[in-house]
């Protein structure tokens, strides 16, 4: 059991106050000790958007919200850029990025806040410290993580209004005719399967638009470079699919019929490039090579 007093002249909510206070724990587990009412403050429960004021005894049992410790993930992210307001990680595949209902394993929030805890009251939602996108768990490459609330603001806006330029390189089944094109079809989650599926045009779904062009044809396959005009769950993965182009080891919407000749453990997707303005408005542009995994199979091809 642990007691705290809380000493400010000025007001602040109780979450964001422990927060602060409760460096082994991120905003969502202090959100769940203080619903499961094992926070009291003067004695009593109260609601995670209570406001403090000076003199209040807060009282903390010891018991944690990670009551079922996760596992270590396999491989780490890596930091191939940092400044005072962000980091650009370079992405495994494996690593799920933020956590959910039913994940028990560890998350790439888990290593940032380990490694960098103040960014834990950046964003608006406690579960993503942070993060304005996110990548597919068996897909790699380039995310970028505010560090500070204006950052994440700034790189908010910037999605909002597609100024976030996000290049993707992919390995699709099949040889395509075109060299180039836009698919410009609407996603939404199917009903029967629970799959985001893409719709015919003018259907009703989320307006997604993915341009590509074509580096390298093959006999049953074609490597592209990818760009989203939008950002979609599953977007690149759905758009290819409904263009007759499932991509290489994606088991979740790969036609069956398809053999996977390269018994790939993930998806043929990789964040190879990303940019967007810093605070100062100047433009910033990140490259991620191919992992040597997907680098092996185009030799192979070859």
């Amino acid at each position: 059991m642990k007691e705290i007093t809380y000493q400010n002249e000025t007001r602040e909510r109780l979450d964001k106050f422990l927060v602060k206070e409760l460096a082994d724990l991120s905003r969502s587990q202090i959100q769940k000790l203080i619903k499961s009412d094992l926070v009291l403050v003067n004695g009593h429960k109260t609601p995670v958007h209570h406001f403090l004021k000076k003199g209040d005894k807060i009282l903390i049992h010891e018991k944690t919200a990670t009551e079922n410790p996760k596992k270590e993930p396999g491989p780490e992210s890596t930091v191939i850029a940092e400044t005072g307001d962000y980091l650009v990680i370079n992405k495994p595949a494996g690593l799920i990025v933020h956590p959910a209902a039913g994940i028990k394993e560890k998350t790439l929030v888990d290593w940032l806040l380990k490694k960098y805890p103040k960014i834990k009251t950046v964003g608006d939602n406690p579960d993503r410290p942070g993060l304005v996108h996110r990548l597919d768990k068996d897909v790699s490459g380039l995310l970028i993580i505010a560090k500070n609330q204006a950052m994440f603001e700034h790189l908010k806006k910037q999605f909002q209004n597609h100024l976030v330029k996000k290049e993707y390189l992919a390995l699709a089944n099949g040889s395509m005719k075109a060299d180039e094109g836009m698919i410009d079809l609407p996603i939404k989650r199917s009903r029967r399967s629970g799959k985001m599926a893409a719709q015919p045009k003018g259907a009703e779904g989320k307006n997604a638009v993915t341009e590509f062009s074509v580096i390298k044809k093959f006999k049953n396959y074609t490597y592209l470079k990818v760009n989203l005009k939008t950002g979609r769950t599953h977007q690149i993965r759905t758009h290819f699919k409904a263009y007759g182009h499932p991509l290489v080891g994606d088991r979740l919407y790969q036609n069956k019929k398809i053999k996977d000749k390269f018994n790939l453990n993930r998806i043929f997707l990789h964040a190879a490039g990303l940019s967007f303005d810093d605070l100062a408005n100047n433009r910033q542009e990140y490259q991620s090579r191919l992992p040597k995994e997907l680098e092996n199979i185009l030799i192979d091809l070859k």
